[in-house]
């Protein structure tokens, strides 16, 4: 097919017209800096879960029962840690707090609640405020302290659940315990209040709670858990300074020249601004995952410019004008930009099949970053270059060099000549080697693991002490008060989680609260129990505790109980109605639809239990319910979550592989007439994905719902790598033997390549340096696929090339004797 046409299109209005094209993108820069202002933010793992089923039931549990799960109060925790916190002394330093708290009225305090609390009442069941208690406390002697202990503990099962694991019981001591306050939401700060509702609502309120701690006591033995630390704004405030610096140097290192420097530099501004204005002027909101688009298309931008610019000057070195130069060189380079501009596009697109929205947003975002980079570095940076060497050639612009990066004298070039050397000496050896060795790594790869934890967004407890060396406006806090007490909680406290089961079935029919009761008969191991009962909380549990405690609606249930067991199983609409009156109605609808067509039954689990096995003990009980029963809840959720994760990077990685070798089978048989080079292209990027995974595994990194993307873009960014190294070795082997054609190629294009390599490494890289876990993992994952990517087109690839030629290329063969001959025709 004759393409030829289009890029002598391009070329004239690149060469011929060149300041129109500045001036054209100029002004779509503008109209894509529009849509910056639309731009809006999502955080925290909602955004990746909102579509799996055990949400969703968990969304109708919001909806169906909203009273228990609606934002109308919002709470603060209070952790205490002492010698013994049931101690006198501990117990009044708790008690004042809470009444300092419940006194100030910015906090809006609702009420409190406390293990003190518990131990006062026990001492005098009379003392109803905070006052009686502190006073009850202060009249008890150590001796009745420790005996109220001991009777609270036996009376109230949430006593226990307040205290730290070490709680014992003979000696009325505990190391920790946590107090909870609960704030009235204010006006507008409800469910639909606004971002974050009523859980920002009162504001400040844990500065205000630990400002009132720290003037309560001189040395309080209380702590207040704030809100989880904004790791993303404080990496981007430490990363990106760092980086901008790096890709300078680099860049500098690469262009060796200040005007091709911002030339190169203003390429990459206006992708960003493309790719950002895009997806304000589209609706896609910015997740976390995004923060990894602006790398993307810095590392692929920076190959394409040093590409571009290098292939300029080789043209430039042998005295050919500037219009020549830039037409053979766009000639050249607009065919490889454009096969990786299609396989990248191909590789970040396949994400689009992923069960969690913010990694298909990626896709779209990276994949339209991807086709404005090929637009910019392909017309925009050619055309400035093309107008800014006219000028300096009528006036006197500083130029430092204008010199290729690498020749084959150079240090360089020797080095980059080593995997021709071994191509020319014994490439088939090589290649099996390289199999093997690749078959192997696959296998122990397949080992990598998975994870979807809130850890995985949660920095360490105290920063790394390096970082503490940086300038003060970026310098980070030396450590993180909220996960270090989150961190205590964890070791201290026996973690109690909840499935929440979500029951849809007529709830008016006569057996439905016997189903419902029965379902916890002989519960799982992960389900806490009450004797051989799973430990729960429903409308059968209601109606027992009101029949207990209220003699009329007990008399209703007995009415409707024709077994004797407690639970009604006759006229339930009566019973429904009676229960509405004697516990009231919002009480009623915490656990029963106002339509009686769904209920709630939420169950205590061991918190410290693996997700997945508390989801299939879920699971079992919503079998034995004979209704239709969805679990949810954190476990449940985070469980889907986790088991989507390794089919998202398997799917993606598929579609990836798939679909970029045909693309450039295609391709190079459209353009070359040898579709075989598609195939040698893509074996290198085999090499690097499962050097990468294995590597995953080495250092113990498991897939998750952030970096879960990484295999799509360790080929996007590779393919980038090989198809520079094909399609030079394609031009120069037209002209050339197979070895001169071969090192030619590598040594040219290897330069710009190394360049590119050294920019992106470590200006991605350097988001290793993130706070947030997931961010750091994921900017040395994508540094590692590019070396990876990098190291097999310059070592593995001319072996391949090289068999390529012998085996597979009969044009070439045929070529090559053509050739033999005029040469001994000649002498």
């Amino acid at each position: 097919m004759n393409y030829q046409w289009l890029i002598d299109r391009v070329d004239h209005y690149i060469v011929d017209h060149s300041r129109t094209v500045i001036l054209l993108f100029l002004l779509a820069t503008v109209v894509f800096s529009g849509g910056l202002g639309n731009i809006e933010t999502e955080s925290g793992q909602q955004q990746f879960i909102e579509d799996l089923p055990s949400f969703q039931a968990l969304e109708d549990v919001q909806q169906d029962f909203g009273a228990t799960f609606s934002q109308v109060s919002t709470t603060t925790t209070l952790v205490q840690s002492d010698q013994n916190v049931l101690s006198k002394p501990a117990l009044l330093d708790m008690l004042r707090t809470q009444e300092q708290v419940e006194e100030s009225d910015p906090l809006r305090v609702d009420g409190t609640s406390s293990a003190a609390q518990t131990v006062a009442r026990t001492l005098d069941p009379d003392a109803t405020t905070l006052e009686d208690q502190i006073r009850a406390v202060e009249r008890a002697t150590p001796g009745e302290i420790d005996r109220a202990v001991r009777r609270a503990a036996d009376r109230y099962p949430d006593f226990r659940s307040q205290l730290s694991t070490d709680f014992n019981r003979r000696s009325a001591s505990a190391s920790a315990t946590e107090a909870t306050v609960t704030h009235r939401a204010g006006p507008g700060a409800g469910s639909e209040g606004g971002p974050g509702g009523a859980s920002e609502f009162p504001p400040n309120k844990e500065d205000r709670i630990e400002r009132l701690v720290g003037a309560e006591a001189d040395a309080s033995t209380i702590r207040v858990l704030g809100t989880p630390p904004d790791t993303t704004t404080t990496t981007l405030t430490v990363v990106l300074p760092i980086a901008l610096v790096l890709i300078v140097v680099m860049l500098a290192v690469a262009y060796r020249d200040l005007v091709d420097l911002l030339i190169g530099l203003a390429g990459i501004v206006m992708t960003l601004i493309w790719t950002f204005g895009f997806i304000g002027l589209v609706g896609i909101p910015f997740a976390v995952l995004l923060i990894a688009v602006p790398p993307i298309l810095i590392a692929v931008g920076i190959d394409f410019g040093i590409h571009a610019i290098n292939r300029y000057r080789e043209e430039r070195v042998h005295g050919t004008s500037v219009t020549e130069s830039m037409r053979l060189t766009t000639d050249q380079v607009s065919v490889a930009f454009f096969i990786v501009m299609g396989t990248s596009a191909i590789g970040f697109l396949s994400n689009v099949v992923s069960a969690f929205p913010p990694t298909r947003d990626f896709g779209v975002t990276a994949a339209a970053g991807i086709v404005f980079t090929f637009l910019i570095f392909g017309v925009f940076v050619p055309a400035t270059k093309v107008t800014v060497d006219r000028l300096r050639e009528q006036y006197p612009i500083p130029t430092i060099t204008q010199t290729p990066f690498g020749s084959e004298s150079s240090p360089l070039g020797r080095a980059l000549s080593g995997g021709v050397t071994i191509a020319e000496r014994a490439p088939t050896l090589f290649v099996l080697l390289v199999v093997l060795s690749t078959a192997g790594a696959g296998v122990y790869a397949t080992g990598v693991d998975t994870g979807f934890s809130p850890d995985d967004f949660q920095p360490a407890a105290e920063t790394p002490e390096y970082l503490q060396y940086l300038p003060e406006p970026i310098r980070p806090p030396a450590e993180f008060e909220y996960v270090k007490i989150d961190d205590f909680r964890d070791e201290n406290f026996e973690q109690q989680g909840q499935v929440l089961m979500y029951v849809e079935g007529p709830m008016r029919q006569d057996t439905a609260l016997e189903r419902l009761h029965q379902a916890g008969n002989d519960p799982p191991p992960t389900f806490e129990r009450e004797g051989w009962h799973a430990e729960s909380r429903s409308v059968v549990t209601l109606i027992r505790s009101r029949a207990r405690n209220d003699s009329a609606f007990r008399q209703v249930v007995e009415r409707n109980d024709r077994n004797d067991n407690g639970i009604p199983d006759d006229d339930l609409p009566q019973v429904y109605a009676a229960l509405a009156e004697s516990a009231g109605e919002d009480r009623l609808a915490e656990l029963l639809s106002e339509d009686r067509r769904s209920a709630l039954v939420i169950y205590t689990v061991d918190g410290d239990e693996e997700n997945d096995a508390i989801t299939d003990d879920a699971y079992r009980v919503a079998g034995d319910l004979r209704y239709r029963a969805q679990p949810t809840g954190n476990a449940v959720i985070f469980d889907e979550a986790l088991a989507l994760v390794l089919e998202t990077v398997i799917q993606s990685l598929v579609l990836t592989l798939v679909g970029a070798a045909l693309f450039l089978i295609l391709i190079y048989w459209i353009v070359e007439g040898r579709p075989s080079l598609g195939v040698a292209n893509v074996v290198p990027i085999l090499v690097t994905v499962v050097a990468l995974v294995a590597s995953m595994r080495a250092v113990g990194i498991a897939f998750n719902a952030i970096n879960g993307t990484i295999l799509a873009i360790a080929v996007g960014l590779g393919i980038d790598y090989s198809v520079h190294i094909v399609h030079r070795f394609v031009d120069e082997y037209a002209e050339r033997d197979l070895y001169p054609a071969l090192r030619r190629t590598v040594v040219g294009t290897g330069g710009a390549l190394t360049g590119s390599m050294l920019t992106t490494v470590f200006g991605v890289g350097v988001l290793a340096l993130a706070l947030n876990p997931a961010v750091g993992v994921f900017g040395v994952l994508i540094a590692l696929s590019v070396l990876y990517a990098y190291l097999t087109s310059i070592i593995v690839l001319p072996s391949i090339l090289v068999l390529w030629a012998r085996f597979v290329d009969e044009d070439g063969e045929e070529r090559n004797t053509d050739m033999g001959d005029a040469r001994i025709a000649g002498r």
